[in-house]
């Protein structure tokens, strides 16, 4: 099965086709479990039964506090199936910004896993509206036990109808700006993500993918959970990244195909005794995104796992909307052409009513029936980021060359002008992972007294011993003068997020906290 239209507007009913041709089929395998496809539908109905019985139902938010476990799944489903809202939950957050994130949404149910309790405990503290709380793989004296209530539960539960344009999800953002914003979701985004992704991937029924990223976040949960249940793969479930249990999962399972952030796919590739004991040879295709990949990571991927290496572009607002094709040509260092059904533009910085060439930086905007509805209860936020006719404003910084190929430059944000210069990091971090001692780098802003800002890089060393003058040097031999790092601090290795990405806010507020001066006064320096 290599794709279908969605069977139904409810998008609760993603495996129901799979569950149909396939049900003795694993669906999920995690640890002792492997859940088949007729099990997967029968819990999901009992699932959608038992939200209902709590007064589940059209509008009503449900919010999911779960590390990896394989009842993430129907619980997510079957919220949907009963015509609600779920609202999958960043563990990592603290019981504030969680209780916040209740709070906003409105949820009146909480499902949480049994390793969350404590944190679950905080989080009814400070959110009135929850009015349920069910604990999911134990129980507690505040919460009815899931595992024992769905077993009493009948499955004969009739998918609640809804509108293609219903709301289906609420995605909370990072908050990096301030408090979390919730990405509304409808059905039909979510029916078109699921279908795009396993058909520009080329997945099918005999795909098994590993998941080994939090499934609350986009990376596993869209280019890994969605797509599988959508063509009847097999999940293999991990309860988080560790590089060599990662690999040993590899050997074991026989996985065809995983996703994961580049941060993930260069710790794997450090693990070089496990990489030669294990198998790992099943692997078909991996997927690299959710962060700005340096092309010496792809080129290092291809050699060492010898399958397709695909890298992707996509935001929680617009899905997955720039790949590189499974087929055909590849570009190394492009993120690839738009998905099918994908509209782009890249429009000037300065003059939103201009197309940027091709070889010019300009921000991507996008527009595809992925798009959010916007942001609940946030008409402001959504009117600057969604275009009256459409169209979203991503943040992000790209150029397109004249096959139409997509080259990232970095996001908006990240973008550093010095002295009426625009640097972005990504093309000063490509020059410098050039370098041989250079095993990881990120490059960010730091105050400069004369020309406002300028780049400074955070490295990884490799092996043999590396000066900063020497990465310096590296750079003004390859790149512009006004680009160069002006100072270069080394690392053991570069801190991640609670999503696995390159978390650049630790170090521009580490770089602050270094230089609480800037960069500029010491005219002995080449600044």
């Amino acid at each position: 099965m290599t794709g279908h239209g969605p069977i139904s507007s409810n998008f609760g009913e993603l495996a129901l086709v799979a569950a149909t041709l396939y049900p003795e089929k694993p669906a999920l395998v995690q640890d002792d479990v492997s859940l088949t496809y007729g099990a997967l539908e029968e819990r999901t109905r009992r699932a959608a039964s038992l939200f209902a019985s709590l007064g589940v139902g059209p509008g009503v938010a449900v919010v999911l506090l779960f590390p990896n476990d394989w009842r993430f799944a129907e619980c997510l489903l079957g919220v949907l199936r009963a015509g609600a809202v779920a609202v999958p939950a960043n563990i990592k957050l603290g019981a504030d910004t969680l209780a916040y994130l209740a709070g906003h949404s409105e949820a009146t149910v909480l499902v949480v896993h049994e390793s969350l309790l404590d944190k679950a405990l905080e989080v009814l503290k400070s959110a009135p509206t929850i009015r349920h709380t069910l604990v999911v793989g134990g129980d507690a004296p505040f919460a009815v036990a899931y595992d024992e209530a769905l077993a009493q539960t009948s499955p004969e539960f009739a998918t609640v109808a809804v509108e293609p344009d219903t709301l289906a999800l609420l995605m909370y953002t990072s908050g990096s700006t301030g408090v979390p914003k919730g990405c509304m979701l409808s059905h039909a985004n979510k029916w078109f993500q699921a279908r795009s992704s396993a058909r520009v991937m080329l997945h099918d029924e005999h795909d098994r993918a590993l998941v080994m990223g939090p499934l609350y976040h986009a990376n596993a949960f869209w280019a890994c959970m969605l797509p599988m249940l959508f063509v009847g793969g097999s999940l293999v479930i991990l309860p988080g990244f560790d590089p060599v249990p990662v690999l040993q999962a590899i050997d074991a399972h026989r996985p065809t195909y995983t996703s994961g952030t580049p941060s993930m796919f260069s710790l794997l590739l450090e693990e070089r005794d496990a990489l030669a004991a294990l198998d790992v040879s099943s692997i078909e295709l991996l997927l690299c995104g959710s962060a700005l990949v340096p092309e010496e990571l792809m080129s290092a991927l291809t050699a060492q796992f010898d399958c397709d290496v695909v890298e992707s572009y996509g935001l929680t607002e617009g899905g997955a909307n720039v790949v590189t094709p499974r087929w055909g040509i590849k570009k190394l260092g492009s993120t690839g052409l738009p998905v099918p059904g994908v509209e782009i533009r890249v429009i000037d910085v300065d003059d939103p009513d201009r197309d940027c060439p091709p070889g010019e930086v300009g921000e991507l905007w996008s527009k595809s029936p992925a798009n959010a509805l916007g942001y609940f209860k946030d008409p402001q936020t959504t009117t600057a980021k969604f275009t009256p006719d459409g169209w979203l404003k991503t943040g992000d910084l790209v150029r397109r060359d004249e096959q139409g190929y997509v080259y990232i430059a970095g996001r908006r944000d990240d973008m550093i002008n010095c002295g009426g210069e625009n640097v972005y990091p990504k093309e000063v971090e490509t020059i410098l992972l050039q370098h041989p001692s250079v095993a990881d780098v990120c490059v960010v802003p730091a105050a400069h007294s004369v020309k406002g800002q300028a780049p400074v890089a955070w490295m990884v060393p490799r092996g043999s011993s590396v000066t900063e003058q020497e990465i310096k040097d590296f750079f003004l031999q390859r790149g512009p003068a006004y680009a160069h790092p002006r100072r270069v601090f080394f690392l053991d290795k570069l801190p991640l997020s609670s999503t696995n990405k390159l978390d650049r806010g630790k170090l521009e507020a580490d770089v602050r906290e270094l230089l609480p001066r800037g960069l500029g006064s010491n005219r002995a320096t080449r600044d």
